[in-house]
């Protein structure tokens, strides 16, 4: 190396070394200076990419007590009141690498956990990202106990609040404040996702919504109403994890092929509709062990049919064939769901004592006719969102285990029905993606990483991340046609087995041929 070289490296050292402290100087300062109403700013901090931040404050229920963060940031933590007996915890994390996008990701189950995974996986990618606690700590759902400004910020406030603070912080933080906002969230980050677009559609220029949670009171009671099909471990209506894997392994041989393509994995749930009656144990069958009772297929039978309120009107559509495996050990564990428990106990009843075990139809009739701040968040008529100029990309799992992908197909087809718009029309705004062989959110047996988290990451390229594809559509008009999934060899990171494109509903995915199966152009959407 010559000395003008090794000094010209030394010279591009100390500039980024001055850079650094320029950038973490006015970070900290930047949290000085924050003089906006109802805003206490706990502290502002430079944080260098590379660093495994320590969460110590983070509730344990939430799993997390640190998070590796692989980008330059400047994290802004604050307290905001929502009203005179109720606030948030909010954090921003402003980039270094600022691509000069404005993002909020959203949270999950009835959790009041900020969702650091996803403020490092966009900050990373370039956003100014804003995420906040949805007013209250951890997972449970004791904090609604007689605190209705408290499911106020559940429902929809605390999303909202956030993005009015954040949007404002990024314009003071950035001199060029910033061009377009977005939206990433999946199951209730999902629902907070259809909310921001029902309600605030100016809030968002892209949506991108994954497994929401949508229909949310009609899910809950679809989850508890489980419980009472398969009874308990000691039921003879109860299916153990063994015997509902041979249930999927059943309707995987009546339904699999049915694309085209023996692959194990459904490419269009709405085609199957298994005939169970053949698991029933023969009167010649000495091992029991490889078929099921009556009681049994009775019990697969009603855990794969719509749920229906007492004057016959649908409250919840089935769970979709193909995700027992995943769904087995949560669901159908012979005990209530937890989150449909603390709902009815802390928000409906207001009740502590209120049991789960107990749960009827009756329930779900309560429930529903409460409805707190319109949680429900299936409103038909998203026009003053399409005319705002927004976009939604809406996907969901069809091996979910938590929110039957068919409740998002239910709510595309309300859309479509109340706006009167075909799907040739919706697809200016709006389009829905179907994901064979993914679970909530991610994982499954099929290909799954779509890119809408650190765990599901195959790369940033439009056609192989969901987010990257929403800017691509905001800002260059270029829809996403489909949308690319890697299938993992073993998770995420690991080696790419094979992709997959999914199709944007009503269309589905045919196998064609001539190549193997994992050839993603043999593969045809019609």
């Amino acid at each position: 190396m010559t000395r003008f070289s090794a000094l010209s490296l030394l010279a591009l050292g100390s500039l980024a070394l001055a850079n650094q402290d320029a950038f973490g100087t006015k970070c900290v300062q930047f949290g000085d200076k924050i003089d906006i109403p109802d805003v206490k700013v706990n502290f502002a901090e430079y944080v260098s990419g590379g660093t495994n931040l320590s969460l110590p404050d983070n509730a344990p229920s939430c799993g997390a007590s640190s998070q590796s963060v692989t980008a330059d940031v400047c994290r802004i933590a604050m307290a905001v009141a929502t009203s005179n007996g109720s606030e948030i915890t909010l954090e921003a994390w402003f980039p270094r690498d600022y691509k000069g996008r404005f993002l909020s990701t959203g949270n999950g189950g009835l959790s009041g956990c900020i969702q650091y995974y996803d403020m490092a996986y966009t900050s990373q990618l370039g956003f100014a990202t804003v995420g906040a606690n949805n007013g209250h700590n951890g997972t449970s759902g004791k904090p609604f106990y007689k605190h209705p400004e408290v499911v106020e910020d559940f429902a929809y406030r605390s999303v909202h609040t956030g993005v009015v603070i954040g949007k404002e912080l990024t314009k003071q933080f950035y001199d060029e404040g910033f061009n377009k906002s977005y939206y990433l969230g999946c199951s209730t980050g999902g629902r907070q996702g259809w909310k921001s677009v029902q309600k605030y559609p100016n809030d968002f220029d892209g949506v991108v919504a994954g497994a929401p949670a949508i229909n949310f009171i009609g899910l809950l009671s679809w989850s508890a109403h489980f419980y009472p099909i398969t009874g308990s471990p000691s039921s003879k209506t109860f299916l153990t994890t063994a015997e509902w894997s041979l249930v999927h392994d059943e309707i995987i041989r009546q339904c699999d092929d049915m694309d085209g393509a023996k692959d194990g994995i459904i490419e269009d749930t709405d085609l199957c509709h298994p005939i169970l009656e053949t698991m029933i144990c023969s009167s010649s069958t000495k091992n029991k062990s490889s078929c099921l009772s009556p009681e049994q297929v009775n019990t697969a039978q009603q855990i794969l049919s719509p749920l229906y309120g007492s004057n016959g009107t649908m409250l919840y559509p089935r769970m979709q064939p193909g995700s027992e495996n995943l769904a087995a050990p949560i669901m159908y564990s012979g005990s209530p769901f937890p989150y449909s428990t603390d709902w009815f106990k802390y928000v409906v009843y207001n009740n502590p004592k209120w049991n789960g075990k107990s749960w009827t139809i009756k329930d779900a009739a309560a429930a529903l006719a409460q409805n707190p701040y319109n949680i429900q968040t299936f409103e038909g008529d998203i026009s003053p969102f399409q005319k705002a100029g927004g976009k939604v990309l809406h996907y969901h799992g069809m091996q979910d285990q938590l929110i039957s992908s068919d409740d998002s197909k239910w709510y595309y087809s309300h859309v479509s029905k109340t706006m009167d718009m075909a799907p040739s029309d919706l697809d200016d705004f709006y389009r829905f993606f179907a994901i064979s062989g993914m679970g909530h959110c991610g994982g499954g047996d099929g290909a799954y990483g779509i890119g809408q988290g650190t765990d599901t990451y195959a790369g940033s390229d439009p056609q192989d991340n969901v987010l990257m594809a929403m800017v691509q559509w905001v800002e260059k008009g270029v829809a996403p046609d489909t949308v690319r999934g890697a299938k993992f060899s073993n998770g995420p990171g690991s080696k790419i087995e094979y992709h997959r494109k999914h199709c944007r509903y009503p269309r589905r995915n045919v196998y064609k041929g001539p190549g193997n199966y994992t050839d993603e152009n043999a593969w045809q959407c019609v």
